[in-house]
């Protein structure tokens, strides 16, 4: 299997359990972290500074190392690509 299969594999098993929540602030929750490089086009929860735009749902390409995910503690290490910092 390609990395970018598990990759999709992963996030799309995290969407599936509802583990990801929509909402921008979930990354300040003290059980998520907000983990880059790993979104979908439109499907980031928010974006850094250095982002093109302002925030959930405008990521314009996949794995943007810019735009996060908000993902449990612990998982963003797991998932190939996902970063703790933007780049």
């Amino acid at each position: 299997m390609k990395n970018s299969h598990i990759l999709s594999a992963a996030i799309g098993s995290l969407l599936v359990l509802g583990l990801v929540s929509g909402n921008a602030n979930a990354a300040d929750k003290k059980d998520m972290e907000k983990c880059f490089g790993i979104a979908k086009a439109g499907m980031n929860d928010c974006s850094s500074s250095k982002s093109a735009h302002s925030c959930a749902g405008q990521a314009t390409k996949n794995n943007d190392a810019e735009d996060f995910v908000a993902v449990p503690k612990g998982t963003c290490n797991k998932i190939a690509g996902g970063m703790l910092k933007a780049m």
